[in-house]
């Protein structure tokens, strides 16, 4: 399948040095890099970021710590 890349000049030219070393094509030396990254299975999920939104006192008496807690439990996950 055909790709395009736009890399950056010195990118490109260690891509093209590295694949003369080898005696490959630039194609296999790219596929073998992309090979070599992790699944999906294999990436940890990002952290969710909370956002400021209703942040202020609490009135129902938690502390930070206790939302801490929560969230360490897995409080919001999807």
């Amino acid at each position: 399948m055909p790709v395009t890349l736009d890399l950056p000049d010195d990118v490109l030219a260690r891509l093209r040095a590295e694949a003369d070393r080898r005696g490959l094509s630039l194609d296999e030396v790219v596929a073998e890099l992309a090979s070599a990254l992790p699944t999906n299975a294999e990436v940890a999920p990002a952290a969710r970021e909370l956002g400021f939104v209703a942040l202020g006192s609490s009135t129902d008496g938690r502390s930070a710590a206790d939302v801490d807690k929560m969230l360490a439990e897995g409080f919001g996950r999807d």
